[in-house]
C-alpha cells in the first residue's frame, strides 16, 4: 500500500487518512470545546452558582467531541465547496444553514437515543431536546450557527488558498534559521 503523499499533500493510505481525520476532529473538538465552555463559565456567572461546578466543563467539552462528530458527518454528505466566481461568504451561506440543519437532526437523535437508554421512549425523548422549548432551540441553532460560521470561512479560505497559505496568512512565514 503506498502511504506517499501527492504533491498536493492528501493523504492516500489508510492509516493517513484515519491520521487526518483524527487531527480534523481534535482541533474541532478543541474548537467548540473553547466556545461551549466560555458557555458554561458564563451561564454560572449568570446564575451565580458558586462555586462553579467544574463538571459543566468535561459536559462541556463531551458536547464539543460530540458535536464535532456531527460536523465531520455533515462535511462528509456535504463536502465543502467554494465557487470563486461568488466568493467564500456566498458560496458558504447556504452550506452552513445546511451543516446546521444536520447537526441540529443529530442532536435530537442523540436525545431519542439518550431518552431509549434511560428507559423512556424515542419520540418522546426527542422531543424533549431544548427543553421542549422552541424559542430555546432556535437561540441554540442561533449560538450554533455563530460558531460554526468562521470555521467554515476558515475552511473555505483554506481550500481557496491552499493549507500553507491559510496558515501563513493567520501565523506569518515560518523563519529560516539563519546559517
Amino acid at each position: 500500500m503506498n502511504t506517499s503523499k501527492t504533491a498536493e499533500n492528501k493523504p492516500h493510505g489508510f492509516k493517513d487518512k484515519v491520521k487526518e481525520e483524527f487531527v480534523k476532529a481534535l482541533q474541532l473538538t478543541i474548537y467548540f470545546g473553547a466556545w461551549f465552555c466560555a458557555i458554561a463559565f458564563l451561564a454560572a456567572t449568570s446564575l451565580d452558582e458558586r462555586p462553579i461546578p467544574l463538571s459543566i466543563f468535561g459536559f462541556a467539552l463531551l458536547k464539543a467531541a460530540v458535536c464535532a462528530k456531527f460536523m465531520l458527518l455533515a462535511q462528509a454528505a456535504f463536502p465543502i465547496k467554494v465557487n470563486k466566481q461568488h466568493g467564500i461568504v456566498s458560496s458558504l451561506i447556504l452550506e452552513s444553514l445546511v451543516y446546521l440543519l444536520v447537526v441540529l437532526g443529530l442532536n435530537y437523535l442523540e436525545a431519542g437515543v439518550h431518552g431509549l437508554i434511560h428507559g423512556k421512549e424515542f419520540i418522546p425523548s426527542m422531543a424533549e431536546f431544548g427543553r421542549a422549548n422552541p424559542l430555546r432551540v432556535i437561540a441554540m441553532s442561533i449560538v450554533y450557527w455563530l460558531i460554526v460560521w468562521p470555521y467554515l470561512l476558515l475552511m473555505g479560505m483554506s481550500l481557496m488558498l491552499g493549507n500553507n497559505a491559510t496558515v501563513e496568512i493567520l501565523f506569518g512565514k515560518n523563519s529560516e534559521p539563519e546559517k
